[in-house]
This record gives C-alpha cells, sequence and structure tokens, in this order.
C-alpha cells in the first residue's frame, strides 16, 4: 500500500492539534491527533484515531475553498471524468467520489460536521450545529452521481448548448459523438475551461461568470440557455354552430413522453386536456396549452395548440358573428306575397311575412339573432335571410297569354 503524509490543522475545543494524515491510493486517511500548541487549559489528552475519505483532495481544492471555488472544482472534475467521455476503467468509481465530495462541501451544515468529525463523523452521526442533545446528524450518499451531474447542469447534457440536440450521428445518454470515436477533450488543467470562451455571450453558471472583473450576476440555468423549444404541434379542432352559441369544453386525450427525476430516461404519460371554447369565438381562435409536448433531455417541450375550425351546418352559414339562411320560394310567392318561416339557432322559428315582390338575391335581415360577440357575449349578430326564387319549368299556354297581359315590360 502506498501512503502519502499530509499536515493539517484542526480545531477542536480550544485544541489546535497538528494532525497527521495518512492517506492511500483510495482516499482513505488515518488521522491521529498530537497535541501541539494548546489554546485553552480546558484541552484534552484523549487521542482519536478515525478513517475516511478525504472530500477536498477529491476535488482538488484547499479547506478553505469558497462556495464558488468548490462548485468550479465539481464543474472541472465532473466534466473531466463523466464516464459517457472519459473511457479510463476507473471513471466511473472517480465520477461518483466527485459527486459525494460536492455533495457534503457543498453543503453548508454537511461541510461544518465534516471538517470537525471527518467523514466517519458525518455517516456516523457527528453533532449538529446546534450542539444540543440529540442533535445528531446522519448522512448517506444517494449513491447516484449522474443525479449529481443533472442538478448540478440543470440536465444531462451540458454540451447540447454549443451543439445542439440531433447534431451527431450517435449520443450516448445525451452526448454527442461526432464521428464514431471522437470525443471533446475534457482534460483540463489550471482554470482551463471549456466554456469559458463563450462567457461573452451571457451570466455564468453556478459560480461561473463572464471574465472582465465585471459585477457578478445570478446564475441563469444552463438548461435554460442551451436548450430550444420544438415548434408548436397544432391541431385542427372542429366545432358546431350551436357549440359556439352556448359555449363547451371538449376533452382531449393526448399521450406524450415525459422525462422520469433521472433527468435522462423518459416515460409515455397520458393526460387530458380541457379545451373551453367561449361563447362566440370565431373560426380560427388559437387555444394554447404551453409545454404539453413530448420532452426529453435535449429539449423543451412543444407547446400544444388548437384552431378552431367551423363544421358545416344543415341550415346556416357563418359569417363573423352572423349567419345566413338560405329561403327558397316559388316564383308565385315571390310575386304575390308570402310568410317564411325561418329557424333560428337555438331552435325556434320566427315567421317572416313578405309582402313587397321578392327577387333573386333579396336579403332581410333578423336583428340579434345571430351569434353571441366574442367580447360581449350578451349581445348577438343578426340572422340574415338570403332569397331564391325557384321558376317553373313551364308553364301552360294560357298562363303565358295572362302574364304577357298583365307584367310590365319592365
Amino acid at each position: 500500500m502506498v501512503l502519502l503524509g499530509l499536515y493539517i490543522n484542526v480545531v477542536e475545543k480550544g485544541v489546535k492539534p497538528s494532525i497527521t494524515c495518512l492517506l492511500n491510493t483510495q482516499n482513505k486517511c488515518w488521522v491521529k491527533p498530537r497535541k501541539r500548541g494548546c489554546l485553552s487549559q480546558k484541552s484534552t489528552d484523549r487521542e482519536l484515531i478515525a478513517m475516511g475519505k478525504d472530500y477536498y483532495r477529491m476535488l482538488g481544492v484547499p479547506s478553505g475553498s469558497n462556495e464558488d471555488e468548490i462548485k468550479k472544482a465539481y464543474r472541472k472534475m465532473a466534466l473531466k471524468f463523466h464516464p459517457d467521455k472519459n473511457k479510463d476503467p476507473n471513471a466511473e468509481d472517480k465520477f461518483k467520489e466527485i459527486a459525494e465530495a460536492y455533495e457534503v462541501l457543498s453543503d453548508p451544515k454537511k461541510r461544518s460536521i465534516y471538517d470537525q468529525y471527518g467523514e466517519e463523523g458525518l455517516k456516523a452521526g457527528g453533532v449538529g450545529s446546534s450542539g444540543g442533545p440529540g442533535s445528531t446528524y446522519h448522512y448517506t450518499f444517494h449513491g447516484d452521481p449522474h443525479a449529481t451531474f443533472a442538478s448540478f447542469f440543470g440536465g444531462s447534457n451540458p454540451f447540447d448548448m454549443f451543439f445542439g440536440p440531433g447534431r451527431s450521428r450517435g449520443t450516448t445518454n445525451g452526448f454527442d459523438h461526432v464521428g464514431g470515436e471522437q470525443d471533446m477533450d475534457l482534460d483540463m488543467d489550471g482554470d482551463e475551461d471549456p466554456f469559458s470562451a463563450f462567457g461573452r455571450f451571457g451570466n455564468g453558471v453556478n459560480g461561473f461568470h463572464h471574465g472582465g472583473g465585471g459585477r457578478r450576476h445570478p446564475a441563469e440555468p444552463l438548461h435554460r440557455r442551451g436548450k430550444l423549444q420544438d415548434a408548436p404541434v397544432v391541431h385542427e379542432l372542429r366545432v358546431s354552430l350551436e357549440e359556439i352559441f352556448h359555449g363547451c369544453t371538449k376533452r382531449m386525450k393526448i399521450t406524450r413522453r415525459r422525462l422520469n427525476p433521472d433527468g435522462r430516461t423518459a416515460r409515455s404519460e397520458d393526460k387530458i386536456l380541457h379545451i373551453v371554447i367561449k361563447r362566440g369565438w370565431k373560426e380560427g381562435t388559437k387555444i394554447t396549452f404551453p409545454k404539453e409536448g413530448d420532452e426529453t433531455p435535449e429539449n423543451i417541450p412543444a407547446d400544444i395548440a388548437f384552431v378552431l375550425k367551423d363544421k358545416p351546418h344543415p341550415h346556416f352559414k357563418r359569417d363573423g358573428s352572423n349567419i345566413i339562411y338560405s329561403a327558397t320560394i316559388c316564383l308565385k310567392e315571390a310575386l304575390c306575397g308570402c310568410t317564411v318561416n325561418i329557424p333560428t339557432i337555438d331552435n325556434r322559428v320566427i315567421p317572416l311575412p313578405c309582402t313587397d315582390i321578392i327577387k333573386p338575391g333579396t336579403v332581410k335581415r333578423l336583428r340579434g339573432e345571430g351569434l353571441p360577440f366574442p367580447k360581449s357575449p350578451t349581445q348577438r349578430g343578426d340572422l340574415i335571410v338570403e332569397f331564391k326564387v325557384r321558376f317553373p319549368d313551364r308553364i301552360p299556354p294560357q298562363s303565358r297569354e295572362i302574364l304577357k297581359q298583365h307584367l310590365p315590360l319592365s
């Protein structure tokens, strides 16, 4: 076993002992305090031997690192050792260790307990920050480094914002592979950052900000900047004039793909959309349900939209808020007068007296018997009656002579 010597200082209950920490290649350390430089007479002579992981070493940061430095270190290490990009056999284990270290050091409470009692104390039940009786705190890593990765980057694929989904010929867990074996080089040293060249286009992500020493702005989630929303999915929704007159609610069942909590896999899900159609709405009105389309790690779900289309009606045609009824009368009724029964959209019948001569194309208007106005449903358009005159196919000779004598020439 290869051991590496490391000297660190820990302050515990007024005692500032020098601790010799022997690290092996598995990031385990045996800690043995030696009393030195006592700051208080309350110091104890007890010696503890603890064993645990050095989370600071895993992330490659000193113990006094601030929150931004820890985020930056995790970002660098996670991108470097992600098993979909790093083909080293030990990359998966390293990726998991990095995630666990970040989970602890990014949480002030966990980090405080870890700094005092180490990994074993943290997981075995270190004393909480209150220090009172019964305030022990137990921590167990959830074991899914990909969940930590997805939570940090706001999605499983931080590369889509630059290259776009579907650009490559093959993908693995959302990572693009261009040209088969060619991978992006993520072996970063020092402050090198694969995304630093793009900093000028916006604010930083998870503690990373654009250069120039300017004012830092609140971090914007990476997936919101990188993902593009799919084009709207538009369906035609046919409605009858009676449904427009009364208003109605239609139920539409859709099946879509939704992401699981891990942010990488998807499931099929049914949903009932309730489409409320208000009185008087015009043909072409669009009802939109935002982001109800299929969801993947690379996209923002599309909006689903329904566009109203009038169904053909056996009696009426629509003209905005007016409805048109075509009444056919014979030549005798057109010349001599008649009363025409006009049906309405709400199943009534209105008698319409016609005392004047009705010519083909004559129009009469029944006020307020049309459809509701969309912006003022208590008011209605008109029922327009268009007359058609039916001519006889033939007339007897006697009748023809009578018509010649009595009908005017113009």
